[in-house]
């Protein structure tokens, strides 16, 4: 199985930009007026999956909620805080607690929340 997950944003290149050169996942793809969509896709290095970004003028963008949650774990606090730093993005408490003790959320530029974690998620 492969997983690639998809969100939408009016502003593909503000996003974009965010997740790439602050959070620095490398882009791997990009697409133009496919079927009335732009888009690119991000990959989250060490697991095989990818992050894509669209925009398109026919669907109304999702809008954030507290819980929706990408949690990307660093490894340690160091990386988190390299991170923060270099993303410039707004610091916010979170909904769930744990998060705040297991490191660091932000917001991306579309509002929607991701948690750097200072750990490794133990695999099963």
């Amino acid at each position: 199985m492969q997983v690639r997950i998809a969100r939408q944003t009016p502003q593909l290149e503000t996003v974009v930009a965010f997740y790439r050169d602050g959070l620095g996942l490398p882009e791997i793809g990009r697409f133009e007026d496919h079927e009335g969509y732009d888009g690119v896709m991000l990959d989250l290095p060490g697991t095989g999956a990818h992050l894509e970004f669209t925009a398109t003028a026919h669907v109304e963008p999702p809008s954030p909620h507290v819980e929706d949650l990408l949690v990307l774990y660093l490894g340690s606090r160091e990386a988190v805080d390299a991170l923060v730093a270099r993303s410039g993005a707004p610091v916010v408490p979170s909904a769930n607690p744990f998060w705040d003790r297991a490191g660091v959320t932000v917001a991306d530029p579309d509002g929607f929340r991701v948690v750097l974690v200072a750990g490794h998620w133990a695999a099963r």
